[in-house]
């Protein structure tokens, strides 16, 4: 069972009675995603119950067989340097492991690394030991030497989506061979987080050195798992790495994952049988999955968030200097509070996600020990109005919002559009591919986008890349000195009480600027059939398959 930090429930507020004049509304966008639901009797029910957090399966599992995972979207480049989206870190999870890794009660645990980091002069020096007898899936063995080459790869590699996370780090130097030690401007508290995540992910130097910008062709890392081939849009397929230093631990012959954007088509393939593990199953998939005798539900509290990024500076691409973009939600922060204003978060949370998941307006989730507890506002469409009035913008105010091609972007999508008619907006929609849409926002080429962040363990996982000057995955352009200091303070404060002080002034100030409006904290969701096992689902939403397999004694 997950260890609980102190704070609010996890649990999603109880359904409350609304005034005459919400319920007409909740029943006219009920008419719009109808088509896209199982009806909307359910969505006026009480919030559904699925049990406690549930993140592993201990049953004992017997060795063969191909598992194939079903995943909401394409992942993007299979390169640790470059990559950005949360399907593409679930198949990173089976075949490149980190230095660090997070555990099941949200702890930062050795993997590649040897031991915790050690860390000298003032915070400045930090020294990682190494586990011994590793070796890549091309047999080049692990040394210090290959983990300074990574590590200088995520740094200064063009187009790195690391680079941004690793600059406080100045040098790295391999001490021998199994020790390495970085040299960082000034103490870095979120270093440990980031190291558990992509930028800790070790490549084989041979590999880098003969494929080159052609490595996510050819991804060769340390894991249970090794490359075998890609079929864009459709398949990727994993092999059990004999390489793998704890190979004789790993049970599966083989996994596949399988893009299905459709959760409903992801639940009937699980039904057929032919998949076994529907990743990122929406609300709508899990009422249906509860029912079904064959299934097991695996659950677990996002760190993450779900909203909407709007575009006010970002003209040359994510990680450029800001320009200046002549649309009303670029130029006039009252016209994106006033279309924040429009959106009734507790509404959209029932509509469109079945009360299963939470209401939020900030980047920070409610249980862990930097949410900040501040209270959402309530939605306010008189004080909408007099924010566009004072901004002397003419009404309606035209926004055209990419969503996914997903039918959760699109009842979201069609919500959204409903309710901030009501303020003065006109919203148009254009359903995009996810990883065009992806390219399109790191490019700033869109006005609004919906946004879905898997989340960070660290409160600087959440923040710095989107709201600080520069940052990889600031697809809005956001510039404010001021976030650029307290992200500076944030990540060089060590003291816990200190910190959370920081974060919490960090956050108001991000979302006084009203550039990304976070709307929803997910909970993960992974259906999988009972013939599985051992597999294992944390608090970061990856999906683990170095311990599954099929039960044994099933069929």
């Amino acid at each position: 069972m997950r260890q609980r930090t102190s704070g609010p429930s996890d649990r999603p507020p109880p359904t409350r009675h609304r005034p005459r004049a919400a319920a007409r509304a909740a029943r006219v966008l009920c008419v719009l995603v109808v088509a896209a639901t199982a009806g909307c009797a359910s969505l006026a029910s009480p919030t559904a119950e699925v049990g406690a957090d549930r993140m592993t399966d201990p049953r004992p599992v017997r060795d063969g067989g191909t598992l194939a995972i079903a995943l909401k979207s394409d992942p993007d480049k299979l390169d640790p340097s470059l990559a950005s989206t949360a399907v593409g870190r679930t198949v990173f999870a089976a075949m490149c492991e980190k230095l660090y890794d997070v555990d099941a009660q949200d702890r930062f645990v050795p993997q590649l690394a040897a031991a915790p980091p050690t860390t000298s002069d003032g915070g400045r020096t930090v020294t990682i030991k190494l586990r011994h007898g590793v070796r890549f899936a091309d047999g080049t063995r692990m040394d210090a030497k290959a983990v300074k080459t990574s590590l200088d790869r995520h740094r200064t590699l063009p187009g790195s989506v690391r680079a941004s996370e690793l600059k406080p780090v100045t040098s790295v130097r391999a001490v021998g061979d199994d020790t390495v030690r970085l040299r960082l401007k000034k103490p870095y508290v979120p270093l440990l987080a980031l190291l558990a995540d992509r930028a800790g992910m070790v490549m084989s130097p041979t590999a880098l050195k003969r494929y080159g910008n052609g490595f996510a062709s050819h991804p060769t890392c340390v894991g249970p798992f090794r490359y075998a081939e890609r079929v864009v849009g459709d398949r990727i397929v994993l092999d059990k790495d004999p390489n793998y230093y704890d190979a004789d631990s790993v049970h599966l012959r083989r996994v596949i994952y399988r893009t299905i954007t459709d959760g409903n088509v992801r639940l009937a393939n699980l039904q057929s049988g032919d998949i076994q593990v529907g990743d990122q199953m929406d609300p709508v998939q899990v009422g249906r999955a509860l029912t079904e005798p064959g299934l097991q539900l695996f659950n677990s509290p996002s760190l993450g968030y779900y909203g909407l990024t709007l575009n006010i500076g970002n003209t040359k691409g994510a990680g450029a200097p800001p320009g200046r973009i002549d649309t009303p939600i670029a130029r006039d922060v009252r016209v994106r509070e006033a279309f924040d204003l429009s959106l009734d978060r507790a509404l959209i949370n029932t509509i469109v996600f079945q009360d299963r998941y939470r209401p939020t307006c900030g980047p920070l989730p409610s249980g862990t020990p930097y949410a900040t507890g501040a209270r959402c506002p309530a939605r306010d469409l008189a004080k909408a109005k007099r924010l566009l009035k004072a901004a002397k913008v003419a009404t309606p105010v035209r926004v055209r919002l990419q969503i996914s091609t997903t039918p959760e972007d699109n009842r979201l999508g069609q919500v959204v559009q409903a309710m901030a008619k009501e303020a003065g907006f006109a919203v148009s929609l254009a359903p995009t591919e996810f990883a065009t849409g992806l390219e399109h926002s790191r490019a700033g080429d869109f006005q609004a986008a919906t946004t879905n962040w898997s989340g960070r363990l660290d409160p600087a996982g959440n923040i710095d890349v989107f709201a600080g000057t520069g940052g990889a995955q600031n697809y809005g352009g956001l510039s404010d000195p001021a976030i650029d200091r307290l992200i500076a303070e944030g990540g060089a404060t060590a003291g816990k009480a200190a910190r959370q002080k920081i974060y919490a002034r960090l956050v108001e100030r991000i979302r006084a600027q009203h550039t990304v409006l976070y709307l929803i904290q997910p909970t993960n969701y992974v259906s999988v059939t009972k013939k599985v096992a051992g597999l294992k689902v944390f608090g970061d939403g990856l999906i683990r398959v170095k311990d599954a397999g099929y039960a044994k004694g099933g069929n």
